[in-house]
């Protein structure tokens, strides 16, 4: 057996705003959606993520996840400087003492992202 690889589906009410957050905030490309199961389909690099309305499987008041969605990247830097006045920051840009450069924001449905490279 071997892992391939990891990609998270989270929930939201709303499909569209998710979408437009990942696709003009953080540069995602819209890879696939499905309107009529309410899922969509996004990639930026190495990384994918899909995103889905509830369905009648599970219960869903509100998105939650009790972790965040750690994104390591290349000029760590260069995203902040990007994107620091369009979100809602957790913390600013900080070099932190494990040895990563690091900033944490929170998307539209309020999912913890964070966003490191290593120094």
């Amino acid at each position: 057996m071997k892992y391939k690889s990891l990609r998270p589906l989270i929930r939201t009410l709303q499909l569209e705003e998710t979408i437009q957050f990942y696709t003009q905030i953080l540069g995602f490309e819209l890879e696939a959606k499905n309107e009529e199961w309410g899922w969509a389909s996004l990639i930026s690099d190495d990384i994918e993520l899909m995103i889905a309305l509830p369905n009648a499987h599970e219960p869903f008041e509100k998105p939650h996840f009790t972790g965040s969605f750690y994104i390591n990247l290349e000029n760590v830097e260069e995203l902040w400087l990007q994107i620091k006045d369009q979100v809602k920051v957790c913390y600013e840009l900080e070099v932190f003492d494990w040895g990563m450069k690091e900033f944490a924001i929170y998307d539209n449905n309020g999912y913890l992202l964070q966003f490191g490279e290593e120094v």
